[in-house]
């Protein structure tokens, strides 16, 4: 904890759980100074409990806390609040650009005379390698080791870099590549609803709260832990104990009611309900599920339905505390006393799910009778268009826009056609999460390979889950071979395709594709399928469970109605269909329980922070500022504290500006800020070339964030992003005026500075839509641009 207040309410008390003290900031206290909280939101009572403890009469102050107290469910505020989360959660992609600017701030520092070591976080901060593995080597059983060696020769600089921080900084933990992705990791391991700090001789009980630098820190939402994603540049803040200002916002109550029927996933609920809450209008909002379908959920799904909260537009999807969420703690082994004081503080401050009180007065109102949800995707380029399992062949022709064509014998592509299933990957945190979904998928495996079916010859299939746990079940419900045997071999344990990580087709393929213009797909068991991310050959993607996944692969195309047509034939040549395949609910969950311990979470994170012997081989110093190497590729000194001095800056009007590029609905940080591969044709690859690097060693924009020579390149770089100065073309093309000159966005940022242009950008509705803020913001300042005018971000 940064600091405590001075508590002018006098609402600080004493909480003893068995035996033991906390000291809180009681809710119940404050209501009888400042009036009746019974039926306030959830959410609004934590950011409640954070304005009493951080109370000083100046950041954060009484009225604060009363404007809170008299929120009015009828009306938008336009009160704003300071939030100061607990702790900070970071992945590699985001993460490594934040550590640059805390290194570089070290450097700007003993510039003007201070001490370098005084710049820490003020706050924990745990950083999850995860987004770095790639799924170069696959179908094959050493996939995972041979995958692993190429990230550490990859991104050697990096995690010297990250392995130096890790030793320089107070306050900062590094999760080591392989161990999983942040927001599972985050889910099984870091966090504790409830948490705890040592301050002026006591030892404070507190909510879990948090930023996470990616945007499905959301999914945390699932264990009734307040956090959401932000860019960069607030995690910062947020890491140097500064508060985050925000309106107050409305809080929408999803009703969730009835129970989900046989076969249904949570995939498929929560591919509804991002579909519900899209249509509903719930950006910049607040989401609390409440109803009686809510006892019905499991708290992966509930984990699930929070990860996708950024893909409808919520800020959050909010659970409440209750005995679900004490047995998914004793599940994944945190221990007795942590749950007795889990239960007693969610009480004392009157969070806890009580189905005999009143619930919450909301802004607005949005409901789902789980009875009604089917089995789903989402396609093919957004994951709020849901489609029906059997609308998934109408959904790809709608977007095919023409009869499908084929072409006949390319290597591994033998009549690949429109609609082929080129990538089928079980993959991110979305859906590993959920023991229930992937039991399910190697049930269907298990069952595919009886019968005698494969994945067809031009399907790359992966297993990628985001915890070291999901193997360990899979393996003990005899479950990993039937999906080694249907090309689902492990790859790695962290974001490989959901962010682009998906290395090449199949050989043969993509020339295929390029050659003949084909719109092949993928189905992943992610949470986006924005344009140009999963594979740049790969027009549409859809969003899928994982045993869907598994049976696309097998089908090889989604110009097929599943719910009606067989996916293969058996030895017999007899047609198989799905439901022939599908596992009963009473089957996975029986296979999940027989396979699933405490003590598998306990034993695995029990070394979360040690890392394998190749993390552990990293070589490191004990410097307190950072020895930036000129020649680096990957991490370099930033230009933001050039010339800084100790006088404040003064802002200027901007005049005589040109339209850097002009943009339609929907850009999303993908669009601005690309985190899938590098072409050597494109500015950045350009500048690798220059610096000696191949372009088998181009690596991901994302792992090259903590350069901003090549970021500021890749900026408005994705290969799909249509700007309307330039018709007719998809990249990052622009017109330079007045000359009237077709050129590159970055090469007409150069150009436009060299003349001292000030620059904008012109854009739709909901534009930034994604993760990666920090890059979208930076990546657009560094071209020269002074402000980016939309319709709505």
């Amino acid at each position: 904890m940064s600091m405590i207040g001075r508590d002018s309410l006098q609402v600080e008390k004493t909480l003893s759980v068995d035996g033991k003290d906390y000291a809180y900031f009681a809710l119940n206290a404050a209501a009888e100074k400042l009036g009746d909280i019974s039926r306030l939101p959830r959410t609004l009572k934590i950011l409640l409990e954070n304005v009493l403890r951080f109370e000083d009469g100046s950041a954060c102050t009484v009225d604060d806390a009363k404007a809170l107290v008299e929120w009015t469910a009828q009306a938008h505020s336009d009160k704003d609040v300071p939030f100061r989360p607990a702790r900070i959660l970071m992945q590699d992609f985001t993460g490594v650009p934040a550590v640059v600017d805390l290194a570089a701030m070290r450097d700007g520092i003993l510039r003007l005379g201070g001490k370098a070591e005084k710049v820490n976080p003020l706050v924990p901060v745990d950083l999850v390698i995860d987004h770095s593995v790639m799924v170069d080597v696959y179908g094959r059983k050493d996939a995972l080791e041979k995958n692993v060696d190429i990230e550490f020769e990859r991104n050697g600089e990096r995690y010297e870099f990250l392995r130096w921080g890790q030793e320089a900084f107070d306050n900062f933990r590094v999760v080591p590549p392989g161990t999983g992705i942040c927001h599972q990791v985050n889910l099984e391991y870091l966090a504790q609803t409830v948490w705890t700090s040592a301050a002026n001789g006591k030892n404070y009980a507190y909510p879990d709260t948090l930023f996470g630098t990616d945007s499905h820190t959301t999914m945390v939402n699932g264990l009734g832990v307040l956090g959401w994603g932000v860019g960069g540049i607030e995690a910062e803040a947020g890491m140097l104990g500064q508060p985050t200002s925000m309106l107050i916002p409305p809080v929408v109550g999803l009703r969730l009611t009835g129970a989900t029927r046989e076969g249904v996933t949570a995939t498929d609920v929560v591919l509804t309900i991002t579909e519900l809450l899209r249509r509903h209008g719930v950006v910049g909002k607040f989401v609390e599920a409440y109803g009686p379908g809510v006892a019905a959920l499991s708290l992966e799904t509930r984990a699930t339905i929070g990860n996708m909260s950024p893909e409808y537009g919520a800020t959050c999807t909010i659970f409440p505390i209750d005995q679900v969420t004490l047995d998914y703690l004793a599940f994944t082994g945190r221990n007795a006393e942590h749950l007795a004081l889990v239960e007693a503080y969610a009480k004392a401050q009157g969070v806890w799910h009580d189905h005999t009180v009143a619930e919450p007065t909301y802004s607005e109102y949005a409901e789902l009778d789980l009875s009604s949800v089917e089995p789903s995707l989402a396609g093919p380029k957004r994951p709020q268009d849901r489609v029906s399992l059997s609308g998934a062949r109408g959904a790809f022709r709608d977007a095919l826009g023409r009869e499908p064509i084929s072409v006949e014998g390319a290597e591994h592509a033998t009549s690949l056609r429109d609609g082929a299933v080129t990538v089928a990957a079980i993959t991110s945190c979305t859906n590993t999460s959920n023991p229930a979904v992937l039991v399910a998928a190697g049930l269907v495996a298990r069952r595919a390979v009886a019968k005698g079916l494969s994945a067809k010859p031009w399907v790359k299939t992966s297993l990628a889950p985001g915890s070291r746990v999901v193997m360990d079940y899979l393996e003990r419900a005899d479950l990993v071979d039937p999906l080694d045997q249907l090309g689902f071999y492990l790859a790695g344990f962290g974001c490989t395709t959901c962010i682009g990580n998906t290395g090449p087709l199949l050989p043969g393929v993509s020339d295929a594709v390029n050659a003949h213009d084909l719109s092949v797909v993928s189905v992943l068991s992610g949470n986006r399928n924005f344009e140009g991310r999963i594979h740049p050959d790969v027009k549409q993607n859809y969003l899928a469970s994982p045993p869907l996944v598994v049976a696309y692969a097998i089908a090889g195309t989604i110009d097929i109605d599943l719910s009606s047509e067989p996916l293969g034939v058996d030895r017999d040549g007899q047609p198989v269909m799905l439901a022939d395949l599908w596992p009963t609910d009473a089957e996975v969950a029986e296979a999940v329980r027989a396979s699933l311990t405490p003590a598998m979470f306990q034993e695995r994170y029990a070394s979360a922070f040690s890392g394998d012997e190749r993390w552990q081989a990293v070589p490191t110093t004990n410097a307190v500022t950072y020895a930036w190497d000129d020649d680096s590729t990957y991490v370099k000194l930033p230009p933001y504290f050039a010339g800084l001095t100790l006088e404040p800056g003064v802002v200027t009007d901007v005049v005589g500006a040109r339209v850097l590029a002009k943009l339609g609905d929907s850009v999303t940080t993908d669009h601005i800020s690309p985190a899938g591969n590098i072409r050597a044709n494109v500015p950045a690859g350009l500048y690798l070339t220059e610096k000696g690097v191949a372009p088998q060693d181009f690596n991901s924009y994302g792992t090259r964030r903590g350069n901003h020579e090549v970021m500021m390149r890749g900026t408005f770089a994705n290969i799909r992003l249509r700007n309307q100065l330039a018709p007719g073309t998809e990249g990052g093309v622009t017109v330079k005026f007045p000359e009237g000159e077709q050129t590159s966005i970055f090469d007409a940022a150069v150009a436009y500075a060299a003349e001292g242009t000030p620059l904008v950008i012109l854009g739709g509705k909901e534009y930034g839509s994604g993760s990666s803020r920090d890059w979208a913001a930076k990546g657009t300042k560094l071209l020269g641009v002074k402000a980016v005018l939309v319709e709505s971000f």
